[in-house]
């Protein structure tokens, strides 16, 4: 029997408005205000079980939200000395909420849980316009559902506020194309350049989609699509470089050291250390040291195997699939129908995106998967709600039943991974299956058992996703690095695992630095109010945190380093960043960061280090003769090593003793030459 396919309309009925005197249908907006409800309570509660988070970037926002020059820079602390690795625009987000709110947990972590409910709606909103509410629920909870986003949006990383500009520039970009409305474009570029400024040249792996849909698609000529497209370059340029040029301008002794880079140029840091640098390995003073420095098998298999898969990949082989699906489909349409224009904007969102974190060779963590996320959701609720409209046919229902089959079987995979509730392995996959059974005869069913069959396949095709985002909305998170998926799941290997220590509590397996970096600790460890915090916090009470966990100091190290704190500029100085941190939320006072993130900045140099000391700016240095300080100074990076000569002068010329189990050097005492020449 030939199955003739129904003309697919430019916007499906669902979108298009209504005639006079017709009544509207509720449910959509019921649907969605429960979806927005029920994202907003898995993202938001218990929160604070999370302490700090990421400390490294909490204190650079309790910065912000004591100093102005400290929030327009990004500065890890009030005086300024060095900034965050990153652009700011993040941390303009929470450095003014802690300055409206004050410092918590809570002011830190809700604004990018509430990040997290916007983007699930803009998503909706973008795919309801080209495939209807069913489509649009249908991406909204899947992004929502999907565990590393889950992560993303309960933690203060950057990727929160990439990830939803990046859905407004698709937005913009969707209305752009249906008219040809060269504003609507230029709002897109606006929106990149916003991204840059949160996570710089990662939100550029968006352009040639965003940039070929509107040249393919938009109704207009080819002039004018040239024109649109050279505006939203400018708007794009200016929004994403107005900062930039602030800071190459402004007198480098008046602001606080670009951190990150090694001369001082947020120009070099943007391209360097986190642009090329990023795919070919060559990140001078990075981790890794050296190019592949310990991150993971490049390759096609990257994204479905270890926590990348864990945190990403659930609905990852359906997306794909449904991509083609969609290509296939519109073959014949107008070269300005909406929905094909819509799957290439997804599909080539998740392409190049995908096949960028598959072969970069430089630092990659697992949460970065958050950016494909959006895609892959777009495209399973494009693809699902168009073959179920379609159901009648029987190719609509072969693929469809096609695709859960496929979601089922990779999900008892990823499941058989783990010893976490092995009684999912199963279950999941029993419960898809039916739904692929119920699929095939679906067209022949009463309404009571074709809603039953497409709750079934809906379950199962999402159950085992759904379970690991519970378990990580459950799992508190501290550190650098946080990891998608339940505490205590057991290791993954499979295709592309990634090598270098193992993950310490629980998960998928590690996507860390080579070993002998310092620890970052999921789960019990959180700092902070609300977290654990204490011996089993990241780096212990009183101890380091090394290059990716913050210390929790005990009470009398932190009374220590609170008396007389105004008659110093920064009341401590530590080696990295992390561990500054944890000092310095602990005391509300500035802490020196030397060497920045991964102590291989030459910030300060010696020299300069030795200048503050005289001056009587710095009062202790903190942690010399830690793991963290024998692990810069044996460490060749290829960054600058004024770290290991301050950890090495300080030794020399300051006695050391212990508070708390931390070893402390009062600069403020005269050694044996410890003038600023010695």
């Amino acid at each position: 029997m030939t199955t003739t396919v129904p003309t697919l309309p430019a916007r499906p009925e669902a979108a298009q408005p209504s005639p006079p005197g017709s009544h509207t249908p509720r449910w959509p907006r019921v649907a969605l205000t429960a979806l927005l409800a029920a994202t907003a309570l898995l993202y938001i509660w218990g929160l604070s079980r999370s302490g700090w988070a990421n400390a490294f970037y909490s204190a650079a926002a309790q910065a912000g939200g004591e100093s102005w020059k400290a929030w327009f820079f990004g500065s890890s602390d009030a005086a300024n000395a060095i900034t965050v690795d990153k652009t700011p625009a993040a941390l303009w987000v929470t450095g003014l909420s802690v300055r409206i709110f004050g410092l918590s947990s809570w002011s830190i972590l809700v604004p990018q849980a509430l990040m997290g409910v916007a983007s699930v709606g803009l998503l909706y909103a973008a795919v309801k316009r080209v495939a209807g509410s069913g489509a649009g629920l249908i991406a909204g909870a899947a992004l929502a559902l999907t565990p590393v986003a889950v992560l993303i949006f309960r933690f203060n990383n950057s990727d929160a506020l990439l990830v939803l500009v990046l859905i407004g520039a698709a937005y913009a970009t969707q209305r752009a194309v249906e008219k040809g409305a060269p504003r609507w474009l230029v709002l897109a570029g606006l929106l990149v350049g916003v991204g840059f400024l949160a996570k710089m040249l990662q939100a550029f792996l968006v352009l040639p989609a965003l940039t070929a849909v509107w040249l393919l698609a938009a109704p207009v000529g080819w002039w004018p699509r040239i024109r649109g497209l050279l505006l939203a370059g400018v708007a794009m340029l200016v929004s994403a470089g107005w900062w930039v040029l602030a800071v190459e301008l402004w007198p480098a002794d008046s602001r606080p050291y670009i951190g990150g880079s090694q001369t001082n140029s947020v120009l070099e840091l943007a391209f360097g250390y986190n642009g090329f640098g990023r795919l070919t390995g060559d990140e001078t003073g990075s981790v890794g040291g050296s190019p592949g420095g310990g991150w993971g098998q490049t390759g096609i298999t990257r994204l479905f195997g270890s926590e990348m898969g864990a945190g990403a990949s659930w609905l990852l082989p359906a997306a794909l699939v449904l991509l083609g699906v969609m290509l296939w489909r519109t073959r014949r349409a107008p070269r300005t129908n909406a929905l094909r224009a819509a799957t290439l904007l997804w599909g080539g969102w998740l392409l190049v995106t995908g096949l960028v974190f598959s072969y970069m060779a430089g630092i990659i963590h697992p949460y970065y998967t958050v950016a494909i996320a959006p895609a892959v959701a777009a495209l399973v609720g494009i693809g699902v709600a168009q073959l179920w409209r379609d159901r009648a046919a029987a190719t609509s229902r072969g693929t469809l039943a096609a695709v859960l089959a496929l979601t089922v079987g990779w999900a008892w995979y990823l499941l058989a991974q783990t010893t976490w509730q092995p009684w999912l392995t199963w279950a999941v996959p029993l419960v898809g299956l039916a739904g692929v059974a119920g699929l095939v005869g679906v067209h022949r069913m009463p309404r009571a058992a074709v809603v039953a069959v497409a709750t079934i396949a809906l379950v199962g095709g999402a159950g085992g996703s759904t379970a690991y985002a519970l378990a990580t909305a459950a799992t508190p998170q501290a550190g650098a690095i946080p990891s998608a998926g339940p505490a205590g799941a057991g290791r993954m290997g499979g295709p592309g695992a990634m090598r270098g220590a193992n993950r310490p509590a629980g998960g998928f397996g590690g996507t860390h630095p080579p070993a002998g970096f310092g620890g970052t600790r999921t789960g019990a460890g959180a700092l902070g109010p609300g977290g654990a915090g204490g011996p089993g916090g990241a780096g212990g009470a009183g101890g380091a945190g090394g290059i990716l966990g913050s210390p929790t100091p005990s009470a009398e190290l932190t009374a220590l380093l609170e008396q007389d704190a105004g008659s110093y500029t920064w009341v401590a100085a530590a080696i990295g960043s992390n561990n500054a941190a944890g000092y310095q939320l602990a005391t509300g006072k500035p802490v020196m960061a030397v060497g920045g993130f991964n102590g291989t900045d030459p910030a300060p140099t010696l020299a300069q280090f030795q200048a503050l000391v005289a001056a009587g700016k710095i009062h202790y240095f903190v942690g010399g003769g830690t793991a963290m300080g024998r692990r810069v100074a044996s460490t060749d990076t290829g960054g600058s090593d004024d770290a290991t000569q301050i950890l090495r002068w300080v030794q020399e010329n300051f006695a050391a003793t212990t508070v708390g189990g931390t070893t402390v050097h009062d600069l403020s005492g005269t050694g044996a030459g410890a003038g600023a020449g010695s």
